[in-house]
């Protein structure tokens, strides 16, 4: 029994690393300055972009290439400025978290 709850757990964990990982990544490349998980800011929240987005093949590619570029007129007035601090690593890592919301 205390095997199962352990693999168990060990499976939750492994399961929560990528999302726990990505919105540190988040942090640490400011994104969080201007979005939020669930909720609009500056930007819009990141489960708004995965939900606009869904079922596009394409998706992370464009919104890669937003967070390397920027973009103006997508979700309002405010433009989103280039981040240059986020690699194509970074922003790949970071496309794929926020699909997955």
């Amino acid at each position: 029994m205390n095997k199962i709850a352990l693999i168990s757990a060990a499976a939750l964990i492994a399961l929560a690393g990528p999302a726990v990982a990505s919105q540190k990544l988040a942090q640490d490349k400011a994104c969080l300055s201007c979005h939020q998980v669930a909720k609009k800011v500056v930007g819009p929240a990141f489960q708004d972009v995965a939900k606009k987005y869904k079922g596009d093949a394409k998706a992370e590619a464009h919104i890669v290439g937003v967070i390397k570029n920027g973009s103006k007129g997508v979700w309002g007035a405010v433009p989103m400025s280039k981040q240059p601090q986020a690699n194509d690593a970074d922003a790949a890592a970071l496309a794929k978290w926020i699909m997955s919301l």
